[in-house]
C-alpha cells in the first residue's frame, strides 16, 4: 500500500480541543497557519467551585484562561463545553467499578473513547466541522486498499518517548477520517520550540501527569469519598490460601507491589492477584508475576477487521512498556488470546493490551485475565 501522512490540501473548519497546555496549542497554530477555518473548545468536565481544581494542571480554570488566551492571540474563535454529566457516568464512575470489581483502570483512555473521540466528534459534526483536532502524540496514515479506497491507519509519533497511540488504539475509520493530531510529526522539544517562536502563552507550561480528577494521585482519598465499601479490610493470603496478614482495602494495591503490605516472610513477597468474590488479596514471590499468555475483552482493530487466524505481531501491556512479540489467537468477537514469546511481568487486569506492527497500531482491547 502507498501511505501518506494525513493533510488537509483544501481549506477545512477544524474544531481543535485544547486543554490550555502547548500540545493542544501548537496543534491549534498550525492548523491556523494552514488557512483552515479553525475554532478551539476546551472541555468542562468539572464543576468550578470543587476544591480538588485548585491543584489540577488539567482541569483547573488556570488552564482553560490559557487556552482562551492562545485562541485570542491567534485571532479565533473559542468555547467551552459543558461535559460534566457525560464525564461522570463514562470517566468517573468508570473507574469507581473497576476498581471495585478487582481491575486497574485507566481512565484517561475511557476520556479518549467516550468523550474526545465520540461525544466530542458527534458534535463537531452537527455543528458542520470536518474534523476535530487534538495535541496528542500520534500520527494517522492514509493508504490506498486494493479497491482503490483510503484506508486510515494509527502510527506511533515520531517521538517514540511522547507517543500516545497506545491510550488510542480503540479508534476506527470513522474517528480516524474525521481526526487530525497535528503534532505526531514532532518531537517535545520541537513542540516547545515552535510554540515560543510563535509567543504562545502555553509555551513554557508544564505538564500533567496527575489523572486530573485525582490531583495529587491518590485515587484511594476518592474511593473513599465514593466507593467507601470497596476499602474493605480483608486477608492476605499466598497461592495456596494460606493466610499471611490483612490487607486495608484491595483498590489500595497494585500486581507487583512489594512494599507496604505488613507481611514478614522468608522471601520478598509481592502482590500477584486479586480474589474480589473473597476480598483476599494474593501474594507471592517474584516468580508467580511471570505470565506467559492473557486474555482480552472489548477487542476492536482499527481497520474494522476481525482476524480469521492466529498472527504474529509486536504488543504493549501498559503504556510506556516496551513492545513485545506476541501470537495472537482471536475467538469470539470482541475477545482474544495473547501469548507471549518471553514471559511478561506484573500483566494487570484493565490494563489495555495493544497490538503492533512496527510502529502501525494494529488494535487492542481490555486485559481480563
Amino acid at each position: 500500500m502507498a501511505c501518506v501522512v494525513v493533510y488537509f490540501s483544501i481549506m477545512a473548519k477544524i474544531m481543535v480541543a485544547m486543554s490550555g497546555g502547548v500540545d493542544s496549542s501548537l496543534a491549534a497554530a498550525l492548523l491556523y497557519e494552514q488557512g483552515h477555518e479553525v475554532v478551539g473548545v476546551t472541555l468542562h468536565l468539572w464543576d468550578g467551585d470543587d476544591p480538588r481544581l485548585n491543584e489540577s494542571l488539567c482541569c483547573s480554570q488556570e488552564m482553560t484562561e490559557s487556552a482562551r488566551r492562545v485562541c485570542a492571540q491567534l485571532g479565533i474563535d473559542y468555547y467551552v463545553f459543558n461535559y460534566q454529566r457525560e464525564f461522570r457516568r463514562h470517566v468517573i464512575e468508570y473507574f469507581l467499578d473497576d476498581y471495585a470489581q478487582g481491575y486497574t483502570p485507566n481512565p484517561c483512555m475511557a476520556c479518549n473513547r467516550d468523550l474526545k473521540f465520540r461525544v466530542l466528534l458527534q458534535r463537531a459534526e452537527a455543528l458542520g466541522y470536518d474534523a476535530v483536532a487534538t495535541g496528542h502524540y500520534a500520527r494517522i496514515v492514509a493508504a490506498a486498499a486494493a479497491d482503490g479506497q483510503l484506508q486510515y491507519q494509527l502510527w506511533r509519533a515520531v517521538d517514540h518517548d511522547k507517543d500516545q497511540s497506545y491510550m488510542l488504539h480503540m479508534l476506527g475509520q470513522h474517528e480516524l477520517a474525521r481526526l487530525r493530531f497535528p503534532i505526531g510529526e514532532y518531537s517535545k522539544a520541537q513542540v516547545r520550540e515552535l510554540a515560543a517562536a510563535r509567543g504562545l502563552a502555553s509555551a513554557d507550561r508544564p505538564e500533567s501527569q496527575d489523572i486530573c480528577f485525582v490531583p495529587g494521585g491518590d485515587y484511594r482519598n476518592l474511593l473513599r469519598e465514593e466507593r467507601p465499601e470497596s476499602l474493605r479490610p480483608g486477608p492476605i493470603v499466598d497461592r495456596s490460601g494460606r493466610e499471611l496478614g490483612q490487607h486495608s482495602g484491595l483498590p489500595g494495591y497494585t500486581i507487583g507491589q512489594r512494599r507496604g503490605l505488613g507481611i514478614a516472610a522468608g522471601e520478598p513477597l509481592y502482590v500477584t492477584g486479586v480474589d474480589v468474590a473473597r476480598n483476599a488479596l494474593v501474594v507471592g514471590p517474584a516468580a508467580e508475576l511471570q505470565r506467559h499468555e492473557l486474555s482480552a475483552a472489548q477487542v476492536t482493530f482499527v481497520d474494522g477487521s476481525w482476524p480469521a487466524t492466529s498472527f504474529d505481531c509486536l504488543a504493549q501491556i501498559r503504556s510506556h512498556a516496551a513492545p513485545v512479540a506476541v501470537t495472537v489467537q482471536p475467538e469470539g468477537y470482541g475477545r482474544m488470546q495473547v501469548g507471549f514469546a518471553q514471559p511478561q511481568r506484573a500483566v494487570a487486569r484493565g490494563q489495555a493490551v495493544v497490538l503492533y506492527d512496527g510502529d502501525r497500531v494494529l488494535g487492542g482491547g481490555k486485559i481480563i485475565a
